[in-house]
């Protein structure tokens, strides 16, 4: 979604706010998966899994298997020096936010692509066990096998917004709410103190369904909305964004749930599969557009 806007509006223009929840100590450096994804895609480097660097090589990985540790949670040589990037400056005392601004001017981004927060918020998951675990044992080295139960952002209570988060939606034409795993990657963004409020106050607001016929095309978004209770199909991401939004976006696949319309938010039908950069930017065109009237 954030590539598919790029290729539409003029790069000063879009800002995107990225998850933290997900972010981890790994072999020693500080990871921020979702942050590193959506930089990678918008400078068109990412790799084929969705995740990492294209053409990346595991020298680093294949020598620590050798020695015995668990490399089930895979970077890349080049993703990794990344990482260890990151992990210097924040050691000099930089935060997040600026860190992030400097990858990206590196790869010549001229959007404005910022964490949610600086403080550290970390999703804790707690599976049918009864086990609480860190987003990265679960999603990773579990597979997001287990049912969860419950979720927790740790460290979100006490903290802030990074800097221009709030400012960027209150000024926004249009706040979008990216395709995404609701439970995982979307509210833990919401759980900063201000942030929700600052969406709920938005004159247009617009969030496209992670879901196709019911069903995610990758990720645990269905089943984990399941297990915690929540409706099935386009009915719990209208739940999941309850008082947020004006619009909700639906594949053509489940364009019959336009019935779910309410007086505050339209359910509309559109192609949403954005795997091309040419569809996202047709479909960022259609929504700018259809938001507009």
């Amino acid at each position: 979604m954030a590539r598919a806007l790029a290729g539409t509006v003029a790069p000063e223009r879009l800002t995107v706010i990225v998850n933290v929840g997900d972010d981890d100590s790994v072999y020693g450096v500080y990871v921020a998966a979702d942050l590193d994804t959506v930089v990678y895609t918008l400078a068109g480097i990412e790799g084929p899994q969705g995740w990492g660097l294209a053409e990346d090589t595991f020298n680093v990985m294949a020598e620590l298997e050798q020695r015995g540790l668990d490399t089930s949670f895979q970077l890349g040589d080049r993703d990794l020096a990344t990482c260890l990037y990151r992990t210097e400056q924040l050691g000099r005392g930089k935060p997040l936010s600026t860190v992030t601004a400097d990858i990206c001017r590196m790869l010549g981004l001229g959007m404005q692509v910022l964490p949610a927060t600086d403080d550290l918020v970390r999703t804790r998951v707690k599976v049918a066990s009864g086990e609480w675990m860190s987003f990265q044992e679960y999603f990773v080295r579990r597979r997001h096998r287990d049912p969860v139960v419950e979720l927790e952002y740790a460290g979100a209570a006490s903290s802030t917004p990074a800097p221009g988060a709030l400012e960027a939606l209150q000024n926004a034409d249009l706040v979008i709410i990216a395709p995404s795993n609701p439970p995982l990657s979307i509210w833990p963004i919401l759980t900063i103190p201000g942030i929700r409020a600052a969406v709920a106050a938005a004159a247009t607001v617009a969030a496209i369904s992670p879901l196709f016929a019911g069903n995610a095309l990758k990720g645990p978004a269905r089943q984990v909305m399941a297990s915690l209770g929540m409706p099935e199909g386009t009915a719990g991401i209208l739940a999941a964004y309850e008082g947020l939004i004006n619009t909700l976006v639906v594949d053509t696949a489940d364009v019959d749930d336009e019935r779910l319309s309410t007086p505050a938010t339209r359910v509309v039908g559109a192609d949403t599969l954005l795997v091309e950069p040419a569809a996202g930017r047709r479909f960022a065109a259609w929504l700018i557009d259809t938001m507009s009237q």
